[in-house]
C-alpha cells in the first residue's frame, strides 16, 4: 500500500502542508500517525477518495484511480471480448498474461484490483496461479474470478481462493458489470 506524507499530499493538491494537516486533524482526510511521532501518513486509497469527494483533480494519481484488471488467458477472442467490455475510458486498465509465469510477473508490476483466470489454460496451472496469489499478502484483497470451461467434466477445487466463478460460454457484459460491482465495493470500503 502506497502512503503519502502531508508534504507530498500538499504538492499533489497544490496547497500548503498546514492545510493538509488541518484536513487530517479534522478527520476529513483519513490516515494514521507514525507511532511515537506527530508525523501523518495518508494511504493512496484515502487520498484518491478525498480528492474525488471534493471534486479536486487527481493529477498524477489519475492512472492509479483506475480499476486494474489482469486477464490470464490464451483465448484471444475471450481477451478481446473482455477488453471491449472494460474500456479504458470507463476507468478500467486491462493487462493480459498468457501463462502462470507471465501472470506472476504482470501481477507484481501491475498490482491489479482483479485477476480473471481462464481455466482453459490448464486446470492445474490455473489453480496454482490462484493459490500462489492468495499466499502472497500483497494480493490478499485482490478479487479472483475463475472462468470455468463447460466441457461436462466436474471440477472440484478449494473455492476459498476464488471470489467468483463463471462457466463458459458466458456473457462478457454480465462479467464486466459484476466486476464494476466488486471493484466498486472494494474501493468504497477504503
Amino acid at each position: 500500500m502506497k502512503v503519502f506524507t502531508t508534504g507530498q499530499v500538499a504538492k499533489i493538491c497544490k496547497v500548503a502542508p498546514r492545510t493538509v494537516s488541518k484536513w487530517f486533524d479534522s478527520g476529513r482526510l483519513k490516515g494514521y500517525r507514525i507511532p511515537g511521532s506527530q508525523d501523518r501518513r495518508i494511504p493512496r486509497e484515502y487520498l484518491i477518495k478525498f480528492l474525488k469527494e471534493h471534486g479536486m483533480p487527481l493529477g498524477d494519481l489519475e492512472d492509479e484511480a483506475m480499476a486494474k484488471v489482469l486477464i490470464v488467458a490464451q483465448d484471444q477472442v475471450l481477451v478481446e471480448n473482455l477488453r471491449r467490455e472494460l474500456p479504458l475510458e470507463k476507468a478500467f486498465k486491462v493487462c493480459v498474461a498468457a501463462s502462470g509465469f507471465e501472470a506472476g510477473i504482470q501481477a507484481e508490476g501491475f498490482h491489479p484490483d482483479c485477476i480473471i483466470v481462464d481455466f482453459s489454460i490448464g486446470r492445474i496451472e490455473a489453480l496454482q496461479i490462484c493459490q500462489n496469489l492468495r499466499r502472497n499478502p500483497d494480493f490478499a484483497e485482490t478479487i479472483l474470478i475463475a472462468l470455468l470451461p463447460d466441457d461436462g467434466s466436474s471440477m472440484s477445487f478449494d473455492r476459498s481462493t476464488i471470489n467468483e466463478t463463471f462457466k463458459k460460454p458466458f456473457d462478457a457484459a454480465l462479467l464486466a458489470e459484476r466486476l464494476r460491482t466488486l471493484i466498486g465495493a472494494k474501493k468504497e470500503l477504503v
